[in-house]
């Protein structure tokens, strides 16, 4: 499936109920209503998070090849289950080609694992777990559901849909990573198993296609094992287990347009699953994609003077957004994260001060953890917004 073809399915199929950051139970309800009408769809309450609140499932396709899909396991990753209803969509009207996807594949898919977490737009459950971190002892009943999920569904395939910050870039470079994957890994070791080689082939396939879209903005995912994470714990069983993480896109902070890239993926993935048996053989591709680095603020404004006329001091002054749920829509607030920065960091937006005073809003001496509006640059305010 080309560019050209994946461009025209997604604008199309995109969802045009679910926009933004914010997305909870309450957006995904009417969606999932709406399925349970379609006759090649299965819609089914799965279980209950902490709080009670229902967790679905969507079960799609008739194949033997099985897909394992879940997002929202941290609530305020959301870009991931925003692309997965746009991927449902384009299968209540398929062309030839998902057709056949649906006849190769069944599709196993938990739009919102964390609906306690999505609601109070949180990486953590109700009571402050990480449900990626409880893939062994299984505390929470969110982590039973998936595990419940897992076992009955055995699955060929796992997905692990998450979201990431502004701050990750491709390698040591100025291009952001839009778009990461790992294949994780299933010892201390981080053996290169038969089981991640088939994680690592669909990953590099999935990185041919955005290659075409993000040149170079593609990052691979830190592969330290971790028994307790989930990912790491499915492949452990020797199910192959592909992470995604959404990220940034220039001035993309709903997220809208890394949607389509993610969108781009699953097809792009769910194609070469339906019309190959991935036995790995291109897995070496897999580490032509640069591992993910932190090298990029929100705001960066270079050569301040952050001391006093008299001493100056000329450094740069890093900021980073703060995301807070205010009335259900999510605010960015601006903090000051670090005076001075070394070689290789990068501002999705950036200016110069050429070395004049830069105060804080308060007048005063900027300080690192302390949230502005806007700062004074010699006698003009500049805006720490969007």
């Amino acid at each position: 499936m080309n560019i050209t073809e994946i461009t025209s399915l997604y604008q199309t199929n995109k969802e045009s109920l679910l926009s933004g950051r914010y997305i909870t139970n309450l957006h995904i309800t009417p969606l999932l209503e709406a399925l349970k009408s379609e006759p090649d769809f299965e819609v089914s309450e799965i279980g209950k998070s902490v709080l009670g609140k229902p967790i679905s499932a969507i079960k799609v396709g008739t194949g033997k090849k099985r897909l394992l899909l879940w997002s929202q396991m941290h609530g305020n990753e959301s870009t991931t289950t925003k692309a997965l209803f746009d991927f449902i969509n384009t299968l209540k009207h398929p062309n030839q080609a998902l057709k056949n996807l649906k006849e190769a594949c069944t599709f196993y898919i938990i739009p919102i694992l964390s609906p306690d977490g999505a609601e109070a737009y949180t990486r953590l459950n109700a009571i402050d777990i990480d449900l990626n971190r409880d893939a062994q002892t299984l505390s929470q009943p969110e982590s039973k559901v998936l595990r419940a999920a897992f076992n009955a569904f055995k699955p060929h395939y796992c997905f692990n849909l998450h979201g990431q910050r502004t701050i990750f870039s491709a390698g040591t470079t100025n291009k952001v990573a839009t778009v990461s994957f790992l294949s994780p890994s299933q010892d201390e070791e981080r053996t290169v198993t038969d089981s991640r080689k088939v994680g690592m082939d669909i990953i590099a396939e999935m990185n041919r296609t955005l290659q075409q879209l993000i040149p170079g903005q593609v990052g691979r995912y830190d592969d330290s094992f971790n028994i307790n994470c989930v990912g790491d714990s499915f492949q452990s069983l020797n199910v192959p287990t592909i992470l995604f993480e959404a990220g940034h896109y220039e001035n993309d902070y709903e997220r809208e347009q890394t949607r389509f890239y993610i969108f781009s993926s699953y097809l792009t993935a769910f194609n070469y699953i339906a019309q190959h048996d991935v036995l790995g053989e291109n897995y070496n591709d897999y580490f032509s994609i640069p591992e993910n680095d932190k090298c990029f603020y929100d705001i960066i404004i270079r050569d301040a003077n952050v001391g006093t006329e008299e001493n100056p001091e000329i450094l740069d002054v890093a900021v980073l957004f703060v995301e807070k749920l205010i009335n259900n829509k999510i605010a960015f607030f601006s903090k000051i994260e670090a005076l001075g920065l070394g070689a290789n960091y990068y501002g999705h937006k950036e200016v110069n001060a050429n070395k004049m005073r830069v105060l804080g809003a308060d007048g005063k001496a900027l300080k690192v953890g302390v949230e502005n509006d806007f700062v004074t640059i010699g006698a003009d305010k500049f805006l720490l917004k969007l």
